[in-house]
């Protein structure tokens, strides 16, 4: 019996090994909720630049052509995005010296290109749409490039993140529908898909 429970152990301590040489384990769900909380920030931001005073919800037929409007929605953007990163890092790292565990090693290296190549091409594309008038489908191609870039790191993340992916890609494509919607799309998927995610992370994996 207890040569039993010394196996059980040996194959537990061999399979946790494993998994920290493949898997970036200091992602922390609190920064998932709080990159939510920064989402949700800018796109009410964001409705007060390009809605108000009419609902969120009322289908846009017109394109946002104004120049200035779309340098302000591009910086919004931009700073909910340098937002998350710093907070995602700030926090990583305290998980990190919390778990005993280095933060940058080759799976951290690898996870950054993983993620970087699709978020980067993503970005580029983006850009060429918006130079070209192409503006209804800035925001779907947000988040399908994002739940492409989540699918490709995942493999080095939690499972969890994959299933992120997936919505974020399933929502991208229903934007891509209805691009009269782009920011309450956007909302949904950057703002109450990270909240949701970030909760379910910090229960099983931050406490």
């Amino acid at each position: 019996m207890k040569q039993s429970q010394t196996y059980q152990k040996d194959i537990e301590s061999i399979r946790q090994l494993m998994e920290r040489s493949v898997k970036f384990l200091s992602l922390s769900g609190l920064s998932g909720i709080l990159a939510g909380v920064y989402a949700l920030a800018g796109a009410a931001i964001a409705y007060f630049i390009v809605h108000y005073p009419n609902s969120p919800f009322e289908y846009r037929y017109q394109s946002v052509h104004d120049g200035s409007i779309i340098i302000k929605l591009l910086t919004i953007g931009m700073g909910v995005l340098v937002l998350s990163l710093i907070t995602g890092y700030k926090l990583a790292a305290a998980k990190a010296k919390k778990l005993g565990v280095k933060m940058w090693d080759a799976t951290s290296k690898r996870l950054l290109i993983n993620l970087g190549i699709p978020l980067i091409t993503g970005g580029l594309f983006i850009l060429i749409l918006l130079a070209n008038s192409h503006y209804g489908v800035a925001a779907p191609a947000c988040l399908v490039f994002y739940g492409l870039a989540l699918i490709n790191g995942s493999q080095n993340l939690f499972d969890e993140v994959r299933y992120l992916g997936y919505s974020e890609i399933a929502l991208g494509l229903i934007s891509a529908l209805l691009p009269g919607f782009g920011l309450i799309f956007w909302a949904f998927g950057f703002g109450i898909l990270h909240l949701i995610y970030g909760a379910v992370m910090f229960k099983n994996y931050d406490r």
